[in-house]
């Protein structure tokens, strides 16, 4: 009898013991490989002693301070570097404790910054359909995933939603992916002049959608199009990279990749790699301004924010990334991962899609691949290929929910960047056998 309210009641959970690599194991000896890190969490693997040794230096000298009376070393060394590696703009870093913190700090910020600049009656965000940044109420509310919004809908505020980037889906006969973008953008458009450009505050987004969907990126010059449409609103864009950035995708922000800057980023997951729990915003210089100049303050803060030994493993975590080049590993890897993934799945009976970039991908499941109609829910096909995945010892990141209204299955993919090449094989293999045995 446990007396951990768990993430599903009665579930009987395994205990972790120990974690070596990209390999978890359990008390009863079984080793499971972590082909989704987590959630995307622990990029560096389990036990790296480079990280190790960080945190334990920083404990020999302080292991908490509050940010309302100190700054700590650690904490300007790590914003230091985020910011020498941000894309050009982002000079001001916010820490918080994990990505739903993260996002909700964005939209704070945004909110304050119109009202600093004497526009307070900018109120809406809009946000995209299948969408997921976080379980705050704040966050909840600008995301898409409707059946988790459902029960909460009394207390969000109110957004507003347009189409997500699915080009498996929603692109439609004949139509080129830069028409279907620029369809998209348009539909954008149209909602920021029902709303009236002049009370929208922000755009926000994930460059790949991640557990909502199973990694699906957008199309070229999606993102160049949204930018250039809040620019000439003077909307502000929120990008959420919390599970595809600091690297999962081959670049160390993923919006290098569809060639543009946001006015605020949110990132967690891979910058402090599950060693400690952390997160940050990135905050554009002109935002900073703002408040620099308007009452001085941001008027968002946590008790834990800043925490020294989660900045001193971050630091490590980066540091080793850049020092082995891991984000060229996970180009090679990831393409050798595309490859393999639809060479096991590319013909599938009951896999419609395999997508994805670097070392983040998605396979989407399908009852019939001609008509694209997903699984009935009450197969639970996403809940039974966990189970199997972890009975042939490997954890991946399956949901449900990815058409939406409950319905559709896919598994999420994101190992860590130091996987190689025959690991990834029996990633493969052992997936193909799970998604089988949960089939048949």
């Amino acid at each position: 009898m446990t007396h951990i309210l768990h993430r599903k009641i009665g579930h009987d959970y395994p205990q972790a013991v120990s974690g070596k690599g990209i390999t978890i194991c359990d008390a009863a000896g079984k080793d499971y490989i972590d082909a989704s890190s987590g959630a995307a969490v622990s990029c560096l693997g389990h036990s790296h002693p480079d990280v190790l040794a960080a945190m334990r230096a920083q404990l020999d000298n302080l292991e908490y301070a509050h940010t309302s009376f100190f700054t700590t070393e650690a904490a300007e060394q790590l914003a230091d570097d985020l910011a020498a590696h941000a894309p050009k703009g982002l000079g001001h870093i916010l820490y918080l404790s994990g990505g739903s913190e993260a996002v909700e700090a964005a939209l704070k910020t945004a909110r304050q910054y119109f009202v600093e600049i004497g526009q307070p009656q900018r109120r809406y965000i809009i946000g995209r359909r299948q969408s997921y940044h976080g379980i705050t109420l704040g966050a909840l509310a600008a995301g898409g995933r409707e059946w988790q919004r459902k029960q909460f809908a009394p207390l969000l505020f109110e957004a507003h939603h347009v189409a997500p980037v699915y080009e498996y889906r929603e692109k439609r006969a004949g139509e080129t992916s830069q028409q279907y973008g620029e369809r998209l953008a348009s539909e954008l458009e149209a909602k920021v002049q029902e709303l009236g450009g002049e009370n929208v505050i922000a755009f926000l987004a994930e460059p790949v959608v991640g557990a909502t969907m199973g990694a699906v990126p957008a199309v070229p010059g999606y993102f160049k199009r949204v930018r250039e449409l809040c620019d000439r609103h003077g909307i502000l864009l929120i990008l959420d990279e919390v599970m595809c950035g600091m690297g999962r995708t081959g670049t160390l922000y993923a919006c290098e990749q569809d060639g543009v800057v946001p006015d605020l980023l949110a990132i967690a997951k891979g910058l402090g790699g599950g060693y400690m729990p952390i997160g940050a915003l990135l905050v554009h210089d002109k935002i900073f301004k703002a408040l620099e100049q308007g009452s001085g303050a941001l008027q968002h803060s946590h008790t834990y924010m800043g925490h020294p030994l989660a900045c001193a493993a971050a630091l490590a975590v980066q540091k080793v990334i850049r020092r082995d080049k891991l984000l060229e590993n996970v180009r090679k890897q990831g393409a050798h991962f595309s490859r393999r993934l639809n060479e096991r799945f590319g013909n599938h009976p009951f896999v419609g899609d395999v997508r994805g970039r670097g070392l983040f991908q998605g396979i989407e499941l399908v009852a019939d691949r001609g008509t694209k109609e997903p699984f009935d829910p009450a197969r639970k096909v996403n809940v039974k290929i966990k189970a199997e995945a972890m009975k042939r010892g490997l954890l991946v990141y399956p949901m449900g929910g990815t058409v939406g209204d409950g319905r559709g299955d896919h598994v999420l993919l994101a190992p860590p960047f130091i996987v190689t090449e025959r690991e990834i094989d029996t990633i493969v293999e052992r997936l193909g056998d799970a998604v089988d045995a949960a089939i048949a």
